[in-house]
């Protein structure tokens, strides 16, 4: 499965190059007609992997129980997102698929439980979860391309 997990991390990388020159300032803003910001989009693309990765095994996810919490699905921006935070999400974005991937090669991923994506694909395995998270990357990707608009053209 290492060719999901590289369009994922070539996806991470080209995301960090998009929002380089930003200050933390312009990654917590919520612009009008949005309900998150930058910064919390790309903490939640590490969230969604490990819930649907090992959450989904019922393993223990590989980073904290509280990160997960905090930017997961249908939660939002509590609170401002420091620099030092915004440095260990970006690092996170990497090291958790490295440890991802030496994880998906010990196999230690089995009875996956099934889900549906609100898209109408069912995700039966962890192959099919590492197939789906480009898509979902790609997703956010883009809300995070207008999030940069809205606040490069105030």
């Amino acid at each position: 499965m290492a060719p999901a997990i590289d369009i994922i991390t070539h996806t991470r990388r080209t995301l960090l190059n998009l929002i380089g020159g930003l200050t933390i300032d312009q990654l917590n803003e919520i612009p009008d007609g949005f309900n998150n910001n930058i910064a919390w989009n790309v903490a939640h693309l590490i969230a969604t992997q490990q819930r649907l990765c090992y959450s989904r095994c019922n393993l223990q996810p590989r980073i904290a129980d509280s990160f997960i919490a905090k930017y997961q699905k249908g939660t939002k921006p509590e609170s401002f997102i420091t620099d030092a935070e915004f440095t260990e999400i970006r690092e996170l974005l990497f090291t958790s698929l490295e440890i991802l991937k030496a994880d998906y090669d010990q196999q230690i991923f089995a009875n996956y439980t099934a889900w549906t994506t609100p898209y109408g694909n069912d995700v039966i395995s962890v192959d099919d979860a590492l197939n789906f998270l480009p898509f979902h990357e790609g997703l956010h990707y883009g809300y995070i391309m207008a999030l940069k608009r809205m606040i490069s053209n105030k």
